[in-house]
């Protein structure tokens, strides 16, 4: 079928220069909707479903094929390409950070700049490496969201957000969650804690917004600072706010952020 139709493409905004944003898991791209629109007087604003959330084509979800993360980079690409994207800033929330650093390696031409916002290139703790979770942790997760996916979303969705005081948060994300298909909500959440792209970043070229939040459950400040280390051009840029969704929680902070960031492009541009 149509790329613009599997992806659940929608364009907005003005310029020359397209912003891409890639939501997380479990999300859909209705989650930028403080963010995005505040570039739409600059930039082409392009947003997307993954295949399998939101309104994308769900049966286009093959689990053999979305096996990894290079899958999504593939259906990323194909919007990019079906709308003869080039130099544009892509932005990637969670797991489509990893996403959009693989569409940057495979692509160069056609990403300038990258902003990853809450990123993280391996969950699982390593040797040398803090990624916040032991193996245990992970295959108690998957357990439960194998046995009871609603009372997961409903548990983990507080603790994703990081924000008790501000309930209304945690109930948008868990009614995201509950909204996601859950077979392959089960899937795509083993793709995404069990991946591993360190090996990825060394080859990562685009000069790059790493955003973080100061507390955040799902990837602490040390896995910030360990991409800031290995991607050659790198900015970190750590909020002052608590959670995995800034952009929701903090999403003032996070235009800052981002234009404080293409400020530079902006000028060498004129």
């Amino acid at each position: 079928m149509d790329v613009l139709n599997r992806n659940n493409v929608t364009v907005t905004g003005t310029g020359q220069q397209a912003m891409v944003f890639v939501h997380g898991f479990g999300c859909n791209q209705h989650m930028w909707r403080l963010v995005a629109p505040a570039f739409e007087d600059r930039y082409r604003v392009i947003l997307l479903d993954l295949v399998g959330a939101g309104k994308s084509d769900l049966t286009a979800y093959d689990p053999a094929r979305y096996s990894s993360l290079d899958a999504h980079a593939e259906d990323v690409l194909d919007v990019l390409q079906a709308l003869d994207l080039h130099d544009i800033v892509l932005v990637g929330h969670s797991v489509s950070a990893m996403i959009a650093v693989l569409v940057a390696i495979r692509k160069p031409a056609r990403v300038a700049r990258l902003v990853l916002v809450a990123p993280s290139p391996r969950y699982l703790n390593d040797t040398g490496y803090t990624g916040g979770f032991e193996l245990a942790d992970i295959e108690e997760l998957f357990e439960t969201m194998d046995n009871n996916y609603l009372g997961w979303s409903a548990g983990i969705t507080p603790v994703i957000m990081g924000h008790p005081e501000r309930p209304e948060l945690s109930e948008e994300l868990n009614n995201s969650f509950c909204n996601t298909d859950p077979a392959i909500a089960q899937h795509f959440a083993r793709v995404t804690f069990l991946s591993d792209n360190r090996a990825d970043l060394p080859h990562v070229r685009t000069p790059a917004l790493i955003l973080q939040s100061a507390q955040d459950a799902l990837a602490p400040l040390a896995v910030g600072q360990y991409l800031h280390q290995h991607l050659a051009q790198s900015q970190l840029t750590v909020l002052n706010n608590s959670g995995h969704c800034p952009h929701l929680s903090a999403p003032q902070q996070t235009i800052s952020a981002i234009n404080l960031f293409l400020e530079p492009a902006r000028i060498a541009q004129v």
